[in-house]
């Protein structure tokens, strides 16, 4: 291999990888993990979903590697691997699409090669052997021609089912939750022939974006947004209303035909280390009942534990005051003053409707955020991998989403940072008057902006979709400072400002999805299972020490049989591939030894 690499200005690209992957392949096979680690850059990656490791994790340099060979090689066995496409070569790196086969499945990848060897290297779990998913040529019939006794139509079988499911018979997923990543994982444990119920305290599927305030749409555009199987149409907008993509969920889960019971909220649910079975007990409209199931996953969202602080005079307080989550719309709010405690997506949206349905609003910022334009994230943050720019560039959905996670979370940050570069010249002009207005800006601690920000603590930034001009003319006014207590008819910040209000609202964020686990299980089970999102990247509230990866996300946690489930769409659909494995393999009895178990360092 090393004269491979030395000769590697005059040898083609698909020449290099062939040779690459033959020797991986057979330091493989010979269980020889240090001849293959070898085979890795002194600076290299290489990130596993799944296929090699049951796990979601990375490990880093050559060290890092044959740790992950020699406790996974005996039970992977993997061997076949290939490219699927020519690879490509640029700057030095070359770059493959990559398939293999495992001892239980079949996966694809991508691998980056330098002038040392593998600098990244991507494994993915696509399917598991004999429990492909009844698609394309596996499709099912549908329909059993022929006479048949007693036949029962598609809908008498579904009722039956719906009927039976969670009585007659018990899932072996319960996953807490509707929203889209519920709804996302629903689908897939549904076409894997996992039997799972997704429980959701709302009447209909698509309510939990119906029930927020009037003007919200998605801040992400289409592209990133797909869900499983079904895309959205061509002629859908950039950009989706909240009721148009609360009803295209709602579709969704029926056409999908995802077990789903809505009016259903969980009560509690406790787990026997003996039986490895949950109980899981559900008030659905009224009716006590108590659910058996090996596996519970709390789709509760990311963010869906509200962030409700408690100052002084609160009670006092007489105006309406509430959440962002349970904002009901500006309208009543025509020609009052509103006083929005918060500065993020959120807030900025509460704000802005608020002002076009003529409130005098104040945005009290505590902390800087970061902002950047929509239309320029669209088209220097994303519209390589996610836009039409990229469609026509034969970058398809499921391709994106590899290739955004084939960059390691450790180095993700040198990409990022001169993406923000050009934002920053971009759009000089607008930041320039932000600053004017006084607004307190950052781009994040190391200056690589808002994909970090999300990944790392979920907050502090808002996609400039209007109200950041509205903040920058000054037509929603600004406030600094944290807030010290409420009046009858105000809100008096620490350095003594008072702002008059007859309305507040609080954006002030969600809690760690542990505390869905506090409520619902005890207190003793969310210390065990630990923090929840972030990657240990010791910026800000996102405490060391490093991770490499979501903190319990979509992977094994320290309490058995539980799993954390959400994000955003993008990440609703691509991971929920992955956690639905997961649960098929043990579904099947497929053995399922995890490599690199997170520990938990941060209770919450």
């Amino acid at each position: 291999m090393t004269q491979t690499l030395d000769d590697a200005a005059t040898t083609k690209p698909q020449e290099r990888v062939d040779a690459w992957l033959a020797d991986f392949e057979a330091a493989q096979r010979d269980r020889d993990a240090h001849r293959a680690a070898d085979m890795f850059a002194t600076d290299s990656f290489w990130r596993d979903l799944v296929s090699f490791t049951w796990n979601i994790t990375t490990v880093e340099g050559r060290e890092g590697v044959a740790d992950l060979l020699e406790s996974t090689l005996d039970e992977v066995d993997p061997k076949g691997f290939r490219t699927s496409e020519e690879p490509t070569e640029a700057d030095g790196v070359t770059d493959a699409w990559i398939e293999f086969e495992t001892a239980t499945g079949r996966g694809v990848g991508y691998l980056r090669l330098n002038d040392e060897g593998a600098w990244t290297l991507l494994t993915t779990l696509k399917e598991l052997k004999d429990h492909e998913e009844n698609q394309g040529e596996n499709r099912p019939k549908g329909v059993a021609h022929g006479a048949i006794e007693h036949r029962r139509t598609w809908s008498e079988q579904r009722e039956a089912e719906q009927r039976e499911l969670g009585y007659d018979t018990q899932p072996y997923v319960v996953v807490i939750g509707g929203g889209q990543g519920g709804i996302a994982l629903g689908a897939r444990l549904r076409q894997l022939g996992v039997p799972a119920i997704v429980v959701d305290k709302h009447d209909r599927p698509g309510d939990q974006w119906r029930g927020r305030y009037k003007s919200l749409c998605l801040h992400d555009p289409i592209w990133y947004d797909h869900l499983p199987y079904i895309k959205f149409p061509d002629n859908w907008p950039v950009f989706s209303p909240k009721d148009k993509i609360a009803d295209w969920l709602e579709m969704y889960t029926r056409v999908m035909e995802i077990p789903y019971w809505t009016s259903s909220t969980v009560t509690s649910a406790k787990f026997d280390p003996v039986a490895k079975k949950w109980a899981v007990v559900v008030d659905r409209a009224g009716d006590a009942v108590t659910l058996t199931p090996t596996h519970v996953v709390f789709a509760t969202g990311m963010s869906g534990k509200p962030r409700m602080p408690e100052f002084p005079g609160m009670d006092v307080f007489e105006g309406e005051q509430h959440h962002s989550s349970v904002h009901p719309g500006p309208e009543a709010f025509a020609g009052k003053k509103a006083v929005v405690v918060g500065s993020n997506n959120s807030a900025h949206d509460i704000c802005a409707a608020l002002w076009e349905n003529d409130a005098d609003v104040t945005m009290v910022q505590r902390t800087s955020t970061h902002i950047v334009k929509s239309d320029t994230l669209m088209d220097l943050g994303l519209g390589d991998l996610y836009s039409e720019r990229a469609v026509a560039a034969g970058i398809t959905t499921e391709k994106a989403d590899l290739i955004f996670a084939s960059l390691p979370y450790r180095i993700l940050h040198q990409f990022q940072i001169p993406v923000y570069e050009q934002i920053a010249e971009r759009d000089k002009d607008f930041y320039d008057r932000l600053e004017k207005a006084g607004f307190q800006h950052d781009w994040g601690d190391d200056g690589s902006g808002l994909f970090m920000k999300y990944l790392r603590r979920g907050s502090g930034y808002y996609i400039g979709v209007g109200a950041e001009e509205l903040v920058a003319d000054g037509k929603i006014k600004l406030a600094h400072g944290q807030v010290d207590h409420l009046t009858k008819n105000s809100v008096v910040l620490e350095d003594g400002t008072e702002l008059e209000a007859d309305l507040v609202v609080y954006a002030t964020g969600y809690n760690s999805m542990n505390g869905w686990v506090a409520d619902l299980v005890s207190q003793e089970v969310a210390d065990k299972v630990g923090k929840v999102w972030g990657l240990g990247s010791d910026t800000t509230k996102d405490p060391g020490p490093w991770e490499g990866e979501q903190r319990n996300m979509w992977k094994p946690t320290q309490q058995e049989n539980l799993w954390f489930h959400g994000g955003n769409l993008h990440q609703s659909r691509h991971y929920s591939q992955f956690l639905s494995l997961q649960l098929k393999a043990r579904y099947e009895g497929i053995p399922t030894p995890v490599y690199g178990l997170q520990e938990v360092h941060h209770t919450g």
